[in-house]
């Protein structure tokens, strides 16, 4: 493929005024910089001789996998690391000689902002006001402009730690935006929110950037968001391999991009078979077909029975074929499916229908969390749990799991009623929570350890699913490493290994892939097939909406009752208008979320 090379520092981009383009002012110009941790023969270099320049008024999206340096490079340009060698200049700065008039002038949103839940959403914009210096006479009107920015004008006496997530982050930029910086700074302000908050999200920063003549650097995990960017620089194990327009990086895949179908089947069989053909480079699953990616411009191979289209290269594409250009990298390889059953269930240990949820509620005081809820879900189906933040999402996979009772209805995960024998269940059940639940002052070992002594294995048994974490899930590296030391995506490795070690019936995933790389995300999901193909029954929530097409059934949850039910194509077939014949997974989602009316339940 073509090299993508840095560009000039005085091309324009689209969202610069003709002053600025003129001048090609930069605000962030980066040279040569290196920044390492730890101590050899251990330290590992988070940044690797990098130079990019920012120009002034842009959006500059930085992209990269797990572990790229992203994190590293935003804390080194607020003035908050110290580089090994390199210059930084930020806003024609020194960032080294003068770190309090860069932190003057910028704002950085990380991604664990700091609110205050135990104050309201006022009460915070008031303490960051104060932190910030800003002028009590300016005051009223920057919190009137940032709450109509924001949505959040009718919840100023709310308090921050009753918010949803999506309320959560629009708040945190509030916060950060309450003395207009010149260039904002947001790592990943838009992991772990659904998509309607992330359009929300995305449509402040366009405003910021177009009415308050703002500069964004922004980092993501969402690769469609490449495509909001005027810019895209892409990280990988802390050296770029490129700066270009999202347009730039794919328009050399022209006929290398096609859709793959059958009739018959489905569609994640199709996909592991596709991924197995050579000359293939990426095989993912993309509404009705399989999206497949070719190492070379050609015809794709025969496909009895099936049909292909080709289709239009996106920014995701591009990423993956110059990850897969890439030397051997320093992380694991994607993960094989398993090569055998969890275990061998006899058919009255393994009833058709595994879990079974009628008028499901659950009160906290005056509050409905989840109000009168009924699904089922099948054995060795991937079923999807989806919803926007506060849906009750994550309080029905707790109740699911034993871990929260219910305050009303029936509930039965295999077999066994939940609210009789909740212990009973509770062993054959498999649970990753969505915020990481390992001990991380433990190695990965002992980690594994724990969790398997803690569902009764031991002896040759413990030995045996010992061995079978640490060489399935490609940890025997990592062994005697502390789990708060790993990488994010072996850290989910981890923890899904945990959540195996007694080999249960049935797996609960919450948010499992929330912030993971492209790459690990595969490698996760072909893990995810293969063990649903062996008869283990997944339930997953998510906020990739790519992710959900994925699942056989999914239901999509809204303040704690059931607004759709049925296959990803169900649910996108209820989207369909005449200017959209064709909706994606997350149009269907947005739209059935935003409605103006919404049914008062249903079932599945």
């Amino acid at each position: 493929m073509p090299s993508l090379l840095l560009k000039n520092d005085t091309q324009a981009l689209g969202t610069q005024g003709p002053e600025t383009q003129a001048l090609g002012t930069q605000a962030l110009v980066i040279q040569g910089l290196y920044k390492s941790f730890g101590k050899a023969p251990r330290s590992t270099q988070a940044v690797n001789n990098v130079s990019f320049c920012v120009p002034m008024g842009a959006i500059v999206g930085l992209i990269g996998p797990d572990g790229a340096g992203k994190t590293t490079l935003m804390r080194l340009m607020a003035g908050l690391l110290t580089p090994d060698a390199g210059s930084l200049q930020v806003l024609g700065v020194d960032v080294q000689k003068d770190p309090l008039t860069v932190q003057a002038s910028i704002g950085y949103m990380p991604q664990h902002f700091g609110l205050y839940e135990d104050l309201t959403v006022q009460e915070n914009l008031t303490l960051y006001a104060d932190l910030q210096g800003l002028p009590f006479n300016q005051r009223p009107d920057r919190y009137q402009q940032l709450l109509a920015m924001t949505g959040l004008g009718a919840f100023t006496d709310r308090l921050a730690g009753q918010l949803s997530g999506g309320m959560k982050q629009k708040l945190g930029l509030a916060c950060t935006l309450v003395r207009p910086p010149n260039l904002l700074l947001l790592d990943e302000p838009t992991v772990g929110v659904d998509p309607v908050s992330r359009r929300e999200l995305w449509a402040i920063v366009i405003q910021l950037v177009q009415e308050e003549g703002m500069t964004v650097l922004l980092s993501t995990a969402y690769l469609d968001e490449a495509e909001h960017c005027d810019e895209v620089i892409l990280l990988h194990e802390g050296q770029i391999l490129g700066q270009d327009t999202p347009a730039a990086f794919t328009q050399h895949l022209a006929g290398r991009v096609w859709g793959a179908k059958r009739h018959q089947g489905l569609r994640r069989h199709l996909q592991a078979e596709l991924r197995q053909q050579p000359g293939i480079l990426d095989a993912v699953i993309d509404g009705d077909w399989v999206r497949v990616l070719l190492a070379e411009q050609t015809a794709p191979p025969a496909l009895p029975d099936g049909v292909w289209q080709p289709l239009p290269p996106r920014f995701e594409d591009a990423f993956v074929l110059m990850l897969h250009s890439q030397p051997a990298p320093q992380t694991a390889p994607a993960l094989a499916p398993p090569a055998s059953p969890p275990i061998e269930p006899t058919p009255r240990e393994r009833p058709a229908e595994v879990i079974a949820v009628h008028g499901l509620t659950r009160r906290f005081g005056a509050f409905i969390a989840v109000n009168a809820i009924s699904f089922s879900v099948q054995r060795g189906e991937i079923f999807g749990l989806l919803g926007a933040n506060g849906a009750g999402k994550s309080t029905t996979f707790r109740m699911l799991c034993g871990l929260l009772p219910a305050s009303g209805g029936a509930l039965s995960v295999a077999g066994v009623d939940l609210f009789t024998a909740a212990a009973k269940a509770r062993a054959r059940i498999g649970y990753m929570s969505q915020k990481y639940a390992l001990y991380e002052v433990l190695s990965v070992l002992q980690n594994l350890k724990f969790f398997a002594r803690a569902y009764g294995l031991k002896g040759a048994h413990l030995s045996q699913r010992l061995a079978w974490a640490l060489a399935e899930f490609d940890l025997d590296q990592y062994r005697d490493t502390n789990s708060g030391l790993l990488p994010l995506g072996f850290k989910q490795r981890l923890a899904m290994a945990c959540a195996l070690m007694h080999e249960p019936d049935i797996l609960f995933l919450d948010e499992p892939t929330s912030g993971v790389d492209p790459i690990e995300r595969r490698a996760f999901w072909a893990r995810i097939n293969g063990l649903a193909d062996l008869g283990v029954t997944i339930m997953i929530t998510t906020h990739f909406m790519d992710e959900a097409e994925y699942c056989d059934r999914l239901v999509i949850m809204s303040q704690g009752r059931i607004l759709a039910a049925g296959t990803p194509a169900v649910i996108r077939a209820q989207a369909q208008t005449e200017a959209a014949p064709n909706p994606s997974m997350e149009d269907a989602f947005i739209t059935l979320i935003t409605a103006p009316t919404q049914p008062a339940g249903a079932g599945a």
